[in-house]
């Protein structure tokens, strides 16, 4: 369907420059500002994306409707559909849903953006530990795009890939950056890693989720003919070509993130309190003085909080796939050091539930 002139194709105009806007700050040497800015340039580039969609396909009812069945009205304007709204009204109409995978990516940079808008955050660690997401979101909107306007609003023609400056940081480098990371900086990246943690490992694995880029310079085998930059389609490798990748992938990758993503030695809570008794000889309940205890520890959130992907997860993560929670064997650990070290009884487990104790688990580990 060609987009003439008039309303769709202004909201579209209007997504296509946030996207762009959101590239060239990005990659701006000098800007100190460059994701906080992509992923609220961004949202918005989404967000118009899919109006303009509803409003070429369904007319101007993408608002939303109080109670009375009246449109939400603030500063005199109608309220229109947010992102996620958007999302999910978008998938009820569509033949081909938005798959899971830009879903959670999409849903990620909303969180993040909430994260962030009242830190103050001025390193660089964060376009550095974000860049995949970021790349994916690009990638993903334009694709969106193609797909429910044509090749003709493509945004490729007008990108490139960004230069970079610096060699890789030795281990010391990175060690050093760590310790010197703002309390802001190490609460968005706390979050960051509790949203991966959480996800579904093929969904982590995507590409639609996060752009995994491999850089390795092409050294040999080269013509005058050669582009700078190749990029290479995974599912239109053969079954040789992609386990060569995966064998040099398995040289650098960092094993730590693998074991996070699935539910390698997790527990139930039935099992943490039956390990913790076999150590102890304290029989606790599961659904009383385990609850109780990951109360008291900010472990996980309640049972109707409003994001069940806030836990600790030294000790504790969300299972998005079952809907419950598991956790590690350091929580286990932590619960008899309690009983051994702190004197922590089935009483005082009962005194904390009454005062609605809260306590930070660093100060049981000092």
């Amino acid at each position: 369907m060609r987009l003439r002139k008039g309303k769709p194709k202004t909201i579209l105009e209007g997504a296509i420059d946030s996207a762009l806007l959101a590239v060239e700050v990005y990659n701006k040497p000098r800007a100190t500002f460059r994701t906080q800015a992509f992923i609220s340039l961004m949202i918005v580039a989404w967000t118009r994306l899919l109006h303009a969609h509803f409003q070429r396909t369904i007319g101007s009812v993408y608002y939303e409707k109080q109670s009375n069945g009246r449109f939400k009205i603030v500063n005199g304007e109608k309220w229109a559909w947010d992102l996620m709204t958007s999302v999910g009204e978008f998938n009820k109409r569509e033949k081909e849903p938005i798959p899971k995978s830009v879903k959670k990516n999409i849903q990620f940079f909303i969180k993040l953006r909430n994260k962030i808008e009242h830190k103050h955050l001025t390193k660089s660690d964060l376009d550095r530990l974000v860049f995949g997401e970021c790349q994916a979101l690009l990638y993903n909107f334009e694709s969106l795009l193609v797909r429910l306007f044509g090749e003709e609003f493509a945004l490729h023609e007008n990108l490139v890939f960004s230069l970079q400056f610096s060699r890789m940081r030795t281990s010391g480098q990175a060690g050093a950056n760590k310790m010197a990371l703002s309390k802001d900086l190490r609460n968005v990246t706390d979050f960051v890693m509790k949203f991966r943690n959480n996800l579904d490992q093929p969904i982590f694995q995507s590409q639609e989720y996060s752009i995994k880029l491999l850089q390795i310079p092409r050294i040999s085998n080269t013509n005058k003919r050669d582009t700078a930059i190749e990029f290479v389609r995974w599912d239109e490798l053969s079954e040789e070509d992609r386990q060569s990748y995966d064998e040099v992938v398995a040289l650098i990758k960092d094993k730590r993130i693998e074991v996070e993503a699935v539910n390698v030695d997790r527990l139930k809570a039935g099992q943490v309190c039956a390990k913790v008794e076999e150590r102890t000889g304290l029989k606790l309940s599961p659904s009383y003085h385990h609850v109780v205890l990951a109360r008291v520890f900010n472990v996980r959130p309640p049972k109707n909080g409003d994001d069940p992907f806030d836990t600790n997860t030294d000790y504790c993560h969300y299972d998005d796939a079952h809907k419950d929670y598991v956790y590690q064997a350091a929580w286990v650990d932590f619960i008899v050091n309690l009983i051994e070290h702190h004197n922590w009884t089935i009483e005082k487990i009962r005194e904390a539930k009454r005062n609605d104790t809260r306590i930070d688990p660093a100060t049981i580990l000092r």
